[in-house]
């Protein structure tokens, strides 16, 4: 029979991971009688740990939420993704950094040395929404390992035939996806890659001195990027960008009540009524849908490929109206 101690960890870890449990199957688990089970129930209650006994033919015991914050108890994947949580939060910006961090002192305090080494690998920026698109594990602790190491990433890519090799500079979220921001060595300009896309390759390549970002910090950086900027300090217009897809409409409305909703686009007046806005996207769908947003006529100024695209949303809308 395990020791008192390690019994009433061995039952607290299982009153956390599921509802309820029958006093029988308890004490069948941790191969004791239910009259153990009852008596470590009680030391746990003493220790503030709401547990209410359930009642029944059977009876058994559930865990409840208390009117205090009893000790938690984490299995090793469970610890790991509290941390990265943690992190993420405490550099959101969302007005609970301060407790975000404390809290993660607390955690990594208690961690095993093997735990600490993986959650001390992971560092991000969090830029905007920190709800992230859902990223595998080992790829965001591939991506950071590397980040602080400064060791030149190489992975396959979703979207890309051959492989990458990129220096990688930080790890970034986005509007709910993760991002790798880094050096693109065939291609010798600054890159910004989705983590969901990424399958990174082992061994990582050599070291290397880390380059400074054409920004003052890696979230003007990439909000300039997103908007069509190229990044550097001071620029702006949506003209000017590396959006795959950038076009141009006359909307009837005046340029004041475009440019607060203009999202980056370079918006110019043409008379009180009238303005011409010019906007990227990552699709001609997607930019014809975001322009759709202005309660306005829309006159297509170009490419073709943009009325294209209002041609499709036309034919959509129409079969959604029917």
């Amino acid at each position: 029979m395990p020791k008192t101690s390690e019994r009433l960890l061995m039952l607290l870890s299982l009153l956390q991971a599921r509802p309820e449990w029958p006093g029988g199957l308890l004490a069948e688990r941790l191969a004791v009688s239910p009259r153990t089970v009852r008596r470590d129930v009680d030391r746990l209650r003493a220790l503030g740990y709401p547990i209410t006994a359930i009642k029944g033919p059977a009876g058994g015991y559930r865990l409840d939420a208390g009117a205090r914050l009893p000790p938690l108890l984490f299995d090793d994947e469970q610890a790991v993704a509290l941390a990265i949580a943690l992190r993420t939060a405490a550099a959101s910006g969302a007005g609970i950094g301060e407790a975000a961090a404390r809290a993660l002192h607390t955690v990594r305090q208690v961690m095993p040395q093997r735990l600490r080494h993986r959650i001390d690998a992971v560092e991000a920026v969090a830029i905007g929404s920190t709800v992230a698109q859902p990223v595998d594990t080992a790829t965001l602790l591939a991506v950071s390992n590397a980040v602080r190491a400064h060791e030149v990433l190489r992975f396959d890519y979703r979207s890309a035939p051959v492989p990458r090799r990129v220096e990688p500079h930080h790890l970034v979220t986005w509007r709910g996806r993760w991002y790798l921001v880094g050096w693109d060595l065939d291609r010798d300009d600054w890159r910004i890659f989705r983590a969901d896309r990424i399958t990174p390759r082992t061994p990582t390549g050599p070291r290397f001195t880390p380059r400074e970002l054409p920004a003052d910090s890696v979230a003007a950086f990439v909000t300039a990027r997103f908007r069509g900027a190229d990044g550097s300090a001071g620029s702006g217009s949506a003209g000017s960008g590396d959006w795959p897809c950038q076009g141009q409409v006359i909307l009837d409305l005046p340029a004041a009540e475009v440019a607060p909703y203009a999202y980056g686009g370079l918006v110019e007046e043409i008379d009180p009524r009238r303005c011409r806005l010019t906007l990227g996207s990552w699709s001609w769908v997607g930019l014809a849908s975001t322009v759709g947003l202005f309660d306005a006529d829309i006159e297509v100024v170009g490419p073709p490929e943009l009325a294209a695209a209002f041609a499709t949303l036309a034919r959509r809308y129409a079969a959604a109206g029917a």
